[in-house]
């Protein structure tokens, strides 16, 4: 994969064909079964207050989150992801202030800021990912919680670069080829049209140990509370394949 990939703005990333293709409300993201938890957790963890999602994206999770009865906020880098969620929920509901989740702020205290679906892994380097770390700090209250979902990283040891297949369904196939020196990799989204073409499109990451963030929230003046499998609360065990983490400001 040429290194031009990691110099494209994450605009030009995430334009007008991935936002709608994101959208996908048949998606086994937008199941009752994995927004249900999702929304009933972070609803629990926000105990009433307002809540901050980055990088909100369409509005998967702050759409339900929202109607479920809190109050949410959002920060999104790309004007074609607020564009396709503004068709399902207006300003005055859910606003959303465009720019990066690494230093843009909104007015006010939040009790609960949030980051969904690998999300933290869209920036590129450890000192972007502990800069997010701070930001959500210093949007939280007293005693305010910032959670990760995440996923756990497997590499295996063979060879500088190699790829793993991280979903299959009809009429796709993902698949990661990381850089175990760089903790980089790029996602590959294989498509297959009716007519039997393929399109192909990518995505940068880097990914994070569940440990590494541990560091990170520590830096940003907060601590571990929670690490769950995932929303529904299962037990974190060396099995699991993600982990939702909650830290508490201290």
């Amino acid at each position: 994969m040429s290194e031009d990939i990691w110099n494209l703005p994450q605009r030009d990333l995430w334009d007008e064909k991935a936002a709608q293709s994101y959208e996908d409300l048949g998606s086994p993201m937008y199941s009752p079964e994995v927004l249900g938890p999702t929304v009933e957790t972070l609803a629990g963890l926000a105990a009433g207050g307002r809540a901050l999602e980055l990088a909100v994206g369409t509005g998967r999770v702050a759409i339900p989150l929202r109607e479920h009865g809190t109050e949410v906020h959002g920060i999104e880098l790309s004007p074609a992801m607020i564009a396709e969620l503004r068709t399902r929920m207006d300003a005055d509901q859910l606003p959303v202030t465009e720019g990066s989740m690494v230093d843009v702020r909104v007015d006010g205290e939040f009790s609960l800021v949030y980051l969904v679906f690998n999300t933290i892994s869209n920036l590129y380097s450890q000192a972007e990912q502990v800069a997010c770390f701070r930001n959500a700090a210093a949007h939280l209250g007293p005693g305010g919680r910032f959670v990760i979902e995440l996923w756990v990283p497997r590499p295996q040891p063979v060879g500088s670069a190699h790829a793993q297949v991280f979903s299959t369904g009809e009429g796709y196939i993902g698949m990661d080829v990381l850089d175990l020196s760089t903790q980089r990799g790029v996602s590959h989204h294989i498509r297959y049209e009716p007519d039997g073409a393929a399109r192909v499109s990518f995505s940068p990451f880097r990914y994070v140990w569940p440990g590494e963030l541990d560091l990170m929230a520590e830096l940003a003046g907060m601590e571990l509370e929670h690490r769950w499998a995932d929303f529904s609360q299962a037990p974190f065990t060396s099995e699991s394949t993600s982990h939702v983490s909650v830290y508490r400001l201290r």
